[in-house]
C-alpha cells in the first residue's frame, strides 16, 4: 500500500470557487469548498447543545456575563463535510485559507482554523480580490496571517443582530402576532419607508396653474419653433410645485416673492396674450460640462442593475457572485471606486482601441471614495484580468451579460474624457392687453463632444433628466422679436413625496451610513420575505402589518430604532476592525447601557403594559368618525359604529394591496359598503335556476352564480366581470345574465372553420380565433359585434400582437417640433395624440372635439421630455417564477432518484 501522496489544501467558500481556482494551481493543490459558513450561533433548540440549555444564556447562546463570549455550533447537515476537510487536511503539508477579503470572509477562515485545528503544518491566509491565473498566483506567494481585528469586528456585529434579534422578536410575538422577528439594521430599513409612506398620508394637493407656449423665431432659423413656460408676471416669478409645503400652502419663504396662479387668472392671461409679440430679454449662454462617473462599487451597482435592468438588489449580488467565481469581474462586495494600475491600462487601451485617441485624456482619471472608512487596499468592481474582455468575447448569456456588460462600459466610460457642451436659457417677455409683464422662460442644451457619454449613460430616478439629454433652441439674440404659435394654460398639483424603490432605499440607506454594501441586499429581502413590505410596481410599500411593528419599536425601544443610533453602531464596528476600540466594552453599553444610556435588557425587563390593542389601531380620516384600520391575525380590516350606535358593530377586509396612503375615508366608506366576500343577491338565473350574487374581489366586482354544495367540488361556478360603466350599486339580473353569457361565440370563419369568440379580458374586450386575438375597442361591441365585422377585423394586418390599427379620429396638421403629421386615435387606456413616434394620452379636460394642433404639440412635448416608457417586468417575474418552479420539479425528481438510486443500492448490499 502506498502511502497518500501530500499536498497543499486550499479551502474556499463556495464549489464554483474551488473549480475556477483550482483549474490555476495545477497539481500539487487541492481545492475543496467549505459551502459557506462552516458554524455560527444554534439555529433553533434542537441545534443547542443540552450543556447550555439550562445557562441563564442558552437561549442566545451568547455568554452575556462573561465577556458575550459566543457559543458555536457546527449545523447537522455540515458535520459530514467538516469530516472530509480534515481527512483532506491529513495529508496536506500546507493550509491556504482562500475565503473573501471582507470580514465575513476573514471570520469564515478563523472559522475553519478553530475548528479544523491543523498541527505541525503552515497556515496561510491567501487574500484576492480577482480571480484570475496571475492573481490567484500572487496571493499563494504572498499570503499573510488572519486578521483578527477583522474577525472580532464581525463577531461583534454577529452578537449585536443576536441580542436584538432574540430580546426584541418576542415582545413582537406577544404584542402585535406570533412568528414576527426583529432585526437591528433590517428594522430601521423599514421605519425608513413606513416614514415615507406616513408623509405620503399627511400630504395635501396644491393646485397651481401657469402657461405654456410654442413659439415662433422666423423662417430664418432652422430650428424654428420651440417650447417656452412662464416664468413672471410684473417681475414675480410664477409658483411652482416646491413653493408648497407637504400641507399643501405656500412656503413662508415664498410668501410676496411669488405670484400663486389660479385657473382664471391663467386663461385670463392666456386671453391677454393673444395679440402680443414677444421680444427676447435676455439669452444666458453656459459652458456645459459632465465627468465620467466613478467606477462601480456595490451600492451603486445595485442602484444602476436596479435603474437600468430591473434586477433587484439580491438578484444583482446573486449574479456578481457567479462573475466574481467564474473570473469575469473583481470582488463584488466593496466601498472602494479606486481602480489598479493594470485595471486603468487595460481600460485606457479599450478607449483608444473602440473610440479612438481623440475620447482618451491625456493622463489617468483617479477617483477617490465619498464612503467614510472604506478600505482603498480593495478595488471597485471591475472586469478582471491585466486586460478586459468586452462583452461579446465572454460568451456569457442572459442575466450575466447585461451586468457584465454594464460594469464593463461603467470601467471603459470611467477612463474617458468629459462631455462637453452649451447650456442656453432665453427669457421672452410681452405685455398682456390686460397690462401685466409676462416673461417665458426657454432651456435648452446642445452636447459638442460627447466624450464619456459615448460608452455609458447613467440611468437617473423618476423625473430626472439623463446627463446626454439635449434640447435645440434657434439662435436669438437680444432684441428680437418672436411670435407665439400658441398659448395655453395648465393645471398642476403637487404631488406627494415618491415612495423608495430598492435603488432609492439602498442610497438613502448609504447616506445615512446604515448598514454597510454587503448587507443591503440581505436587508432588502429580509422586509420584503417577512412582509413588512411589499412591491407595487418597483415602488416600496409598507404593510400595515409594518406600522405596527414600528409604533411599538419607536415607543420602547426609541434608541435602538433611531436612526443616528444605527448609524454609530458602524462607526463602532469600524473602529473595532480596526483595533482601536474593544468587542466586549462595545457589547456590554449596547447590552447593558453605560451611565445615562439605557441598555436593550433594562429595556426588555422593564417593558411595562403595552396596549396590543392601541398598538394596532390607526384611526382614518377624522378620528371623530369612529372609523379605525385595525391589524389583526388574518390581515388587516376596517372596524366603525353601525347604524345602531355600535362602536365596533360593522367591519371590512382591506384589500392586501391597496397602499395604506390610498385608505381615505371615501375609501373606507366605499369597503363599508361593498365588503369583499359579501353577496349581493341579484336573482335567479332564467336558464340554469341557479341564484346569481354579485361581489366585490381582490381585482373588482364580479357576479357569479351560487352553486350547490355537492355541486363545488365537481363544477366550476361561472363569473363575469363588471365593465367599467356598471357598479355594484346599480348592476341589475339582466346585466348580471348578458355578463355570464360571455364568453360569447360569434360565428365561425368560413375559410379555416375556426370559432371566432368575443370575451372580456384583463387588458380588456378582444375577439379570439384559435390562438389569434384582436382587441376591441369598447365593451359594449362584445354583445353587438357580428360575424362580418369580426372577419373585417381578422382581414386587417395584426400589429405588435394587437388588434389592427383603427383609423385616426382626427387629423390636426404636422407636429412644429418632428415636422409628422399628428393624429387623435383611440387606444387601449382612451383616446391619444401621435406623431408616430410619440404617443401621449389627452388629459381629462381634453376632448376629441375641441383639441387643437398647439395643444397636441403641449402633449407630445412633454412626452418626449419624460424619455422612453420603462419596460415592464410582470412577463420577466412571471417567466422567473415559472422557471423556479421548474428547477424546483428537476430538483425534486433528481432527489427522488438519487434517494431510490441509494436505497436500491444497500439494498444489494444487504443481500449480498
Amino acid at each position: 500500500m502506498t502511502d497518500p501522496v501530500a499536498h497543499k489544501l486550499v479551502i474556499v467558500e463556495s464549489p464554483a470557487k474551488a473549480r475556477t481556482i483550482g483549474g490555476y494551481l495545477g497539481p500539487g493543490y487541492v481545492v475543496e469548498s467549505s459551502i459557506g459558513h462552516i458554524r455560527d450561533l444554534p439555529q433553533s433548540a434542537a441545534d443547542t447543545p443540552a450543556k447550555i440549555k439550562d445557562k441563564p444564556w442558552g437561549r442566545l447562546a451568547v455568554d452575556v456575563d462573561n465577556g458575550f463570549a459566543p457559543y458555536y455550533v457546527v449545523p447537522r447537515d455540515k458535520k459530514a463535510h467538516i469530516t472530509k476537510l480534515k481527512g483532506l487536511l491529513k495529508d496536506a503539508d500546507e493550509l491556504y485559507l482562500a475565503t473573501d477579503e471582507d470580514r465575513e470572509g476573514e471570520a469564515i477562515a478563523w472559522h475553519l482554523l478553530d475548528e479544523l485545528k491543523p498541527k505541525n503544518i503552515p497556515v496561510h491566509r491567501m487574500v484576492f480580490h480577482e480571480i484570475t491565473k496571475s492573481a490567484i498566483q500572487a496571493a499563494v506567494e504572498n499570503p499573510r496571517t488572519i486578521n483578527d481585528d477583522l474577525v472580532e469586528a464581525q463577531e461583534a456585529r454577529r452578537i449585536l443582530d443576536r441580542l436584538y434579534g432574540y430580546e426584541v422578536s418576542p415582545v413582537l410575538w406577544k404584542k402585535v402576532m406570533s412568528g414576527l422577528s426583529a432585526g437591528r439594521v433590517q428594522s430601521v430599513a423599514t421605519r425608513l419607508v413606513v416614514d415615507k409612506e406616513r408623509d405620503r398620508m399627511a400630504f395635501r394637493i396644491a393646485s397651481y396653474w401657469d402657461l405654456e407656449g410654442t413659439f415662433d423665431a422666423g423662417s430664418k432659423h432652422d430650428q424654428r419653433m420651440f417650447p417656452a413656460k412662464v416664468y413672471s408676471v410684473d417681475e414675480r416669478r410664477v409658483a411652482r410645485g416646491s413653493d408648497f409645503t407637504s400641507d399643501g400652502v405656500l412656503k413662508a419663504s415664498a410668501e410676496g416673492k411669488v405670484v400663486h396662479l389660479d385657473r382664471t387668472r391663467a386663461e385670463a392671461l392666456v386671453a391677454g396674450l393673444q395679440e402680443t409679440t414677444f421680444d427676447v430679454r435676455s439669452v444666458e449662454s453656459k459652458p456645459y460640462r459632465r465627468s465620467p462617473y466613478a467606477p462601480f462599487r456595490t451600492t451603486t451597482l445595485q442602484q444602476e442593475a436596479s435603474r437600468k435592468l430591473g434586477m433587484g438588489a439580491s438578484v444583482t449580488m446573486s449574479v456578481a457572485q457567479r462573475l466574481y467565481e467564474n473570473g469575469y469581474i473583481t470582488y463584488m462586495r466593496t466601498d472602494s471606486t479606486t481602480l489598479s494600475g493594470t485595471a486603468v491600462n487595460a481600460a485606457r487601451a479599450q478607449v483608444q482601441e473602440l473610440y479612438g485617441a481623440e475620447y482618451l485624456p491625456d493622463k489617468p482619471r483617479t477617483y477617490a471614495s465619498k464612503v467614510k472608512n472604506a478600505q482603498e487596499a480593495h478595488e471597485a468592481i471591475r472586469p478582471a484580468g491585466e486586460s478586459f474582455r468586452t462583452p461579446a468575447q465572454t460568451g456569457l448569456k442572459g442575466e450575466q451579460f447585461r451586468l457584465y456588460e454594464l460594469i464593463w462600459m461603467r470601467t471603459v466610460a470611467s477612463q474617458m474624457k468629459d462631455a462637453v457642451g452649451q447650456s442656453v436659457t432665453i427669457r421672452l417677455g410681452g405685455a398682456a392687453s390686460t397690462g401685466e409683464d409676462v416673461v417665458f422662460s426657454a432651456s435648452g442644451r446642445v452636447i459638442t463632444f460627447h466624450g464619456f457619454l459615448k460608452a455609458y449613460v447613467e440611468g437617473t430616478d423618476e423625473g430626472a433628466q439623463k446627463d446626454d439629454a439635449e434640447t435645440r433652441l434657434p439662435q436669438l439674440a437680444q432684441g428680437d422679436a418672436v411670435s407665439a404659435a400658441s398659448i395655453a394654460a395648465n393645471g398642476h398639483e403637487t404631488k406627494p413625496p415618491a415612495r423608495y424603490t430598492e435603488a432609492t432605499l439602498i442610497k438613502e440607506l448609504e447616506e445615512r451610513e446604515i448598514g454597510r454594501p454587503s448587507t443591503y441586499a440581505s436587508i432588502l429581502g429580509t422586509i420584503l420575505n417577512r412582509g413588512y413590505v411589499y412591491k407595487k410596481g418597483t415602488a416600496l410599500v409598507p404593510a400595515w402589518l409594518a406600522f405596527s411593528v414600528i409604533r411599538l419599536l419607536e415607543e420602547h425601544f426609541p434608541r435602538q430604532i433611531s436612526y443616528e443610533f444605527t448609524a454609530q453602531m458602524e462607526d463602532v464596528l469600524d473602529e473595532i476592525a480596526a483595533g482601536r476600540k474593544q468587542r466586549t466594552t462595545e457589547l456590554g453599553e449596547f447590552y447593558y447601557g453605560s451611565g445615562e444610556l439605557v441598555g436593550l435588557k433594562k429595556l426588555v425587563d422593564e417593558l411595562g403594559d403595552i396596549d396590543a390593542r392601541e398598538l394596532a389601531t390607526f384611526p382614518i380620516g377624522d378620528p371623530a368618525s369612529g372609523i379605525n384600520l385595525r391589524v389583526g391575525r388574518y390581515g388587516p380590516y376596517l372596524e366603525g359604529p353601525d347604524d345602531e350606535g355600535n362602536p365596533a358593530g360593522k367591519r371590512a377586509n382591506v384589500p392586501e394591496d391597496l397602499p395604506p396612503d390610498e385608505l381615505t375615508m371615501a375609501k373606507a366608506v366605499e369597503l363599508f359598503a361593498n365588503p369583499a366576500g359579501e353577496e349581493i343577491a341579484l336573482g335567479v338565473h332564467p336558464e340554469t335556476g341557479l341564484e346569481v350574487v354579485a361581489k366585490n374581489g381582490r381585482f373588482g366586482p364580479y357576479v357569479t352564480e351560487a352553486l350547490p354544495e355537492d355541486a363545488k367540488k365537481s363544477a366550476k361556478a361561472r363569473t363575469g366581470s363588471l365593465f367599467k360603466s356598471m357598479s355594484l350599486d346599480t348592476i341589475t339580473l339582466d346585466d348580471a345574465v348578458r355578463l355570464l353569457s360571455l364568453p360569447r361565440v360569434v360565428g365561425a370563419d368560413p375559410e379555416s372553420g375556426d370559432e371566432i369568440t368575443a370575451q372580456n379580458g384583463r387588458y380588456g374586450p378582444y375577439l379570439k380565433k384559435g390562438t389569434d386575438s384582436r382587441s376591441l375597442t369598447s365593451e359594449d361591441q362584445l354583445f353587438t359585434i357580428t360575424l362580418d365585422e369580426a372577419l373585417k377585423i381578422y382581414s386587417q394586418p395584426k400589429q405588435r400582437g394587437r388588434a389592427a390599427a383603427a383609423p385616426p379620429l382626427k387629423e390636426l396638421g404636422n407636429d412644429p417640433v418632428s415636422g409628422q403629421p399628428v393624429v387623435v386615435k383611440s387606444g387601449r387606456f382612451g383616446e391619444y395624440v401621435t406623431d408616430g413616434e410619440h404617443n401621449a394620452t389627452l388629459r381629462k379636460d381634453d376632448t376629441v372635439e375641441d383639441i387643437t394642433l398647439e395643444r397636441a404639440a403641449e402633449l407630445l412635448e412633454e412626452r418626449r421630455a419624460r424619455g422612453p416608457a420603462k419596460k415592464g417586468a410582470k412577463k420577466t417575474a412571471k417567466k422567473t417564477a415559472k422557471k423556479t418552479t421548474k428547477k424546483a420539479a428537476a430538483k425534486k425528481t433528481t432527489t427522488k432518484k438519487a434517494a431510490a438510486k441509494k436505497t436500491t443500492k444497500k439494498a444489494a448490499a444487504k443481500k449480498a
